[in-house]
């Protein structure tokens, strides 16, 4: 009689395990909002942090998980490869979205991330399944997915392939795509009748509410998805003002949908802030100038003494260096000869730090290797990958590019709130291809299909 007893309690108790798992199945949040600040930096959001309200960042950062260690698992980064990787779950290596401009190799021209010759823009170019899309596929189209942005690239990149829509700010004015289908009525009658204002935070703030209010946004328990880009520029101001615009956003949201319901995701793409013109002399800091163009054209010789006279070297861009494919093939080159013998005469040239192959990070498995070849991609890359000394500038004449050397790591912040979230602080180093599954999860779906990492939470 006993072990009845004992047999009938255990069943109860089991019972009672499944309904709360059950319960907290049932929780998942009505709205995820996802919001990437460019440029966000943990070292300038803390040192601002007394001028702060009590509704915007500071309640963030006392009530949320803060990760205040984020950084990107590859190298180069730019708000386009860095918004395509928050919302893959992956690296460029993958996704295909490289910088926010790479060099089409059959045009031999500047092939911007999200420009469409047939409609103008759209995520063409972004190769794997994002949040907002398995969202979409998971609930066979009812949650609604929005994206606002102050950039095109911001705005497509973070909406995905299956978003209901995506609005950016172009000259003065909200613009959109009809890459969207069927066009959403709410967004287009927004972007026609609403001008925005001279913050670009204020207005994708002020559109993400307006969202939340008209378009049918956490209205039922089919999460949905708005995805938000701010700046946070590098002056004080420029937080104070961004504390004050996150505090309208966390009470907007707020007041109309429970708090407990609604998961807060807000991170940063990294920092570009150059050194000052002359900055690096006047205080004795190692510099130099390095011409990519100039280096190309030497080269070039030094192949035509090898291999007889031909322009070996197509194009070179940014810090790439394009072989004529064609020109090989005609002359019977081995891809990996000339590639190696371009890479022993290119570090023997003053302000070169390194030389990658394309084969070379196409098939090395060293971890030393890993951030280079997770930011590359073998369609948009070049053959050759030139690794600039830090502090060195790099500039094209033929192109008029410049830009400044730079390999140290700027920590940014990750911070979950929201949803039931516990306030924590975690110095642990952390990189962003863990949010797309952390969030994956707390909203009871797959991450994205070339993401393989570890939730964060």
């Amino acid at each position: 009689m006993r072990n009845k007893y004992l047999y009938i309690t255990l069943l109860s108790i089991l019972g009672l395990h499944a309904e709360s798992q059950a319960q907290v199945i049932a929780q998942a949040p009505r709205l995820v909002v996802c919001i990437t600040i460019d440029q966000l930096r943990t070292d300038y959001l803390e040192t601002y942090s007394p001028l702060y309200g009590e509704e915007g960042l500071r309640r963030l950062l006392t009530e949320g998980k803060v990760f205040t260690n984020g950084a990107y698992n590859f190298t180069p980064v730019d708000r386009a490869s860095a918004i395509a990787s928050l919302y893959t779950g992956t690296s460029p290596y993958y996704h295909g979205i490289t910088a926010y401009e790479w060099l089409d190799k059959q045009t031999l021209r500047p092939q911007n991330c999200v420009r469409d010759q047939k409609i103008g823009y759209s995520p063409q170019y972004l190769g794997t399944s994002t949040l907002s899309d398995e969202l979409k596929m998971a609930t066979n189209g009812v949650a609604k997915v929005f994206a606002f942005a102050h950039m095109a690239d911001a705005a497509i990149l973070s909406a995905g392939h299956a978003a209901d829509g995506a609005a950016w700010i172009s000259e003065g004015k909200w613009t959109t795509t009809t890459y969207y289908r069927p066009l959403n009525q709410w967004l287009s009658g927004y972007t026609r009748l609403y001008q925005p204002e001279a913050d670009a935070n204020k207005s994708v703030t002020n559109a993400a509410l307006k969202c939340v209010e008209q378009a049918g946004i956490g209205i039922d328990d089919k999460t949905d998805l708005l995805s938000l880009t701010y700046e946070a520029g590098t002056q004080m101001e420029s937080y104070v003002e961004l504390d004050r615009t996150i505090a309208v956003l966390l009470k907007g949201i707020g007041q109309r949908i429970s708090r407990d319901r609604v998961l807060f995701v807000i991170t940063g793409t990294t920092s570009r802030e150059e050194e000052e013109e002359g900055n690096q002399e006047r205080f004795r800091i190692p510099t130099g100038t390095f011409y990519i163009n100039r280096t190309a054209n030497l080269l070039n010789m030094y192949l035509g003494a090898v291999f007889g006279s031909a322009k070996y070297v197509e194009f070179c861009y940014k810090n790439q260096i394009y072989f004529n494919h064609q020109l090989l093939r005609q002359k019977n080159i081995q891809i990996g000869e000339i590639s190696s013998r371009s890479q022993e005469f290119l570090l023997q040239i003053s302000g070169i730090r390194n030389v990658y192959t394309a084969n070379q990070l196409l098939t090395s498995d060293s971890y030393l290797l890993e951030g280079i070849r997770n930011g590359f991609n073998v369609e948009k890359c070049g053959d050759l990958i030139i690794d600039i000394a830090p502090g060195w500038k790099l500039i094209n004449e033929d192109t008029s590019e410049k830009s400044t050397a730079r390999s140290a790591h700027v920590p940014f912040p990750i911070i979950i709130y929201g949803a039931g979230i516990k306030a924590e602080r975690i110095q642990t180093p952390v990189t962003v291809d863990r949010i797309a599954p952390a969030i994956a999860r707390a909203i009871h779906i797959r991450a994205p299909n070339a993401c393989s990492s570890e939730p964060l939470f």
